[in-house]
């Protein structure tokens, strides 16, 4: 199975319980996968597939935030799916683990937490992005990357004062996912 059929399958079962207005997403992510075939590629100008994934220490209530070095937001770590990522699962895993600097990360079990479609300056117009929740390690310690301009552990209830209301609401289904109330 190659990252395109891949998400094809994830997206497809996305979405129990998850509302009408992100399985309509959904529906949009498997529209667009539809009509162009490179929908996983940021060569892709009508938009593409990212991975992204909320860095959370569930054992003290926080969660990692990069403030992006372009977007200059406080933002989840997340990217472009790159050739050699197998799964969605696994571009978010891996771009969570170059971004944050930690090692040890695990993902959520149960698959993706939410979708959230945005757009972005030319010459791509949309990010169609498979937001996961990434598990840290008892005791990690995180690493600026290149990517970012500041990296910081955030108490759940900060987030809304330094994020938008994209990066909220991730914090809000990982906090309901994790009391298992997907």
């Amino acid at each position: 199975m190659n990252l395109y059929d891949d998400a094809v399958l994830v997206l497809k079962g996305y979405g129990a319980g998850a509302g009408a207005a992100q399985e309509e997403l959904r529906d949009t992510y498997l529209e667009h996968l539809a009509l162009h075939p490179d929908g996983m590629w940021k060569s892709c100008g009508a938009g593409h597939l990212t991975a992204s994934a909320l860095v959370v220490d569930p054992e003290r209530g926080r969660v990692l935030l990069t403030l992006h070095r372009k977007l200059r937001m406080w933002l989840q770590m997340g990217g472009h799916c790159e050739p050699g990522d197998a799964t969605l699962a696994s571009a978010a895993l891996r771009e969570a683990a170059e971004e944050s600097g930690i090692t040890g990360l695990s993902l959520l079990p149960g698959g993706p937490v939410v979708l959230d479609r945005h757009r972005i300056p030319a010459p791509c117009h949309w990010h169609l992005d498979v937001q996961y929740a990434a598990l840290a390690p008892a005791g990690a310690t995180e690493n600026i990357s290149e990517e970012s301009l500041d990296l910081r552990w955030f108490a759940y209830d900060e987030v809304a004062g330094v994020a938008d209301a994209s990066v909220v609401r991730l914090v809000e289904r990982t906090r309901a996912a994790l009391e298992g109330g997907r």
